[in-house]
């Protein structure tokens, strides 16, 4: 199982950017579909972006397509989210974790246990 750590979040307004990392242990990373998830305030943990092992596939939600790169360094063993135009809806606490991709286009969790995550919070 792949350790994860996820640093980047904070305070910004409006239309800023920010760029979130993740961290992984385990020397099986690359091996890994990685993915982005969030969780709002009284709301489900959601999908928000996943990258293929080597980096070819990316797939995103809709309500961050176009607005967020999610992309990675195997060598570094590091998953990042670059979050552009960064919307108050995008306030949540991130989190990353490897990712299932099913036939039906969906993606989930590949484990049930989750890291620290990090904070968003995008203020008018």
């Amino acid at each position: 199982q792949v350790q994860l750590v996820e640093s980047g979040g904070g305070l910004v307004q409006a239309g800023g950017s920010l760029r979130l990392s993740c961290a992984a242990s385990g020397r099986t990373f690359s091996t890994y579909y990685m993915g982005w998830f969030r969780q709002a305030p009284g709301k489900e943990r959601e999908f928000v972006a996943a990258i293929s092992w080597s980096g070819g596939r990316t797939d995103y939600a809709g309500s961050v397509k176009g607005r967020f790169t999610i992309s990675r360094d195997n060598a570094k063993n590091t998953v990042y989210l670059r979050m552009n135009s960064l919307k108050p809806e995008d306030t949540a606490v991130y989190y990353c974790n490897a990712v299932k991709v099913y036939a039906s286009g969906q993606f989930r969790p590949e484990y049930d246990s989750w890291g620290q995550g990090t904070q968003v919070t995008v203020s008018l």
